[in-house]
C-alpha cells in the first residue's frame, strides 16, 4: 500500500528543520553553498528557506562574512519551551541544592530519540567539561542520565533501544548490549546510574530517573564532575544524593512508591533486582 501523501507543506518546514539542525557547536555557521550540500539540497532552494527564517529572526546573516548562524528568535522560543516545561519548574530546587552542596554541576535531561537532552545545568563550584550545557545531546547509553532511564523502561521500548548500534564514545564507553543489560539491572538495585568516563574521558556522572504518576521515566536528574573528584570512594554518596533528590521530586510529579530503588515496570511489587 502506498504511503500517504505529505500535507500540503509539511516537505518544506521538513527542510527549514533540517537545516536548522545542522547548526551545531562545532559548526555554528553555514554559507548558503555549504549548507545546500549538508543537506542535500539545491542552492536555490537552501537560500529561499534561509530567507524566510531570517525574516523570523530564526538564523542571522553577518554581512562581513555572508555565512549564517542561529538568530535570536530562536534563543526567545528556547527560553519559552524551557519555561513551559513544567519539569524544570518542580525539579528547580532540587538541582540547585545538590550543586551547592557538592560543588558539581546538576542538570535536568530529558530522552528524544534515545538521545539524552540537558534542558537545565546549574553549574557547581569547580569548572566542568565545557561540552556540558543545555541543548546538548548524547547518546542515552553513553550517560548516566540515559541509562537511568533505560532501566526503568518496559522490555519491549528497551529492547526498542538496545536494537541500533552503540556507538563508543569513548574506550570506556559499554558497546554491548549485554553489557548494558546487566548494568541496568545494577541500577534497578541501587536506584542510580553512573557514567565513569564513558562519555567523555576525565568526566564521571551519576543519575537518577525522574517518575510520573503513572511510573514512567520521564526526565532524569545528575551530579557531574572531573574523575580527580567523582571518585569511586565518593560515588556512593553522590549516589545516594541524586537518589534522593529524584525520589523528592518524583513524588512531586505524583508517583508513589515505598521502593528506594528502581523498579523496573513488568517486575514483581516485592521484587528488588539484584546484579
Amino acid at each position: 500500500m502506498n504511503a500517504p501523501a505529505p500535507m500540503p507543506g509539511t516537505q518544506s518546514i521538513r527542510r527549514a528543520v533540517t537545516m536548522l539542525e545542522a547548526f551545531t557547536d562545532e559548526r555554528p555557521s553555514w554559507s548558503v553553498s555549504e549548507l545546500a550540500l549538508r543537506v542535500g539540497l539545491n542552492r536555490t532552494t537552501v537560500y529561499r528557506l534561509l530567507m524566510a527564517l531570517e525574516g523570523v529572526e530564526y538564523v542571522y546573516r553577518d554581512p562581513a562574512t555572508d555565512t549564517f548562524r542561529l538568530g535570536s528568535g530562536l534563543i526567545a522560543l528556547g527560553g519559552r519551551a524551557q519555561r513551559a516545561n513544567s519539569i524544570r519548574s518542580v525539579a528547580l530546587d532540587e538541582l540547585e541544592t545538590m550543586a551547592a552542596d557538592t560543588g558539581e554541576t546538576a542538570t535536568l535531561e530529558i530522552m528524544h530519540d534515545h538521545e539524552m537532552v540537558i534542558i537545565e545545568e546549574i553549574p557547581g563550584e569547580f569548572v566542568t567539561s565545557g561540552s556540558q550545557h543545555i541543548g546538548s545531546r548524547w547518546p542515552a547509553y553513553a550517560t548516566s542520565t540515559g541509562k537511568a532511564i533505560l532501566a526503568c523502561l518496559p522490555p519491549g521500548e528497551l529492547e526498542a533501544a538496545l536494537a541500533r548500534p552503540l556507538r563508543p564514545m569513548t574506550g570506556l564507553t559499554i558497546t554491548s548490549g549485554e553489557e548494558l543489560r546487566a548494568r541496568l539491572a545494577d541500577i534497578r538495585r541501587l536506584g542510580y546510574a553512573v557514567a565513569a568516563e564513558e562519555l567523555e574521558m576525565g568526566f564521571v556522572a551519576v543519575g537518577a530517573p525522574l517518575l510520573d504518576g503513572n511510573g514512567r521515566p520521564v526526565a532524569a536528574i545528575s551530579l557531574g564532575g572531573t574523575l580527580t573528584r567523582m571518585t569511586a570512594g565518593r560515588v556512593p554518596e553522590i549516589g545516594d544524593r541524586v537518589r534522593s533528590a529524584a525520589a523528592r521530586i518524583s513524588h512531586r510529579l505524583g508517583y508513589r512508591d515505598n521502593n528506594t530503588a528502581v523498579r523496573h515496570p513488568d517486575a514483581p511489587a516485592d521484587e528488588r533486582d539484584a546484579g
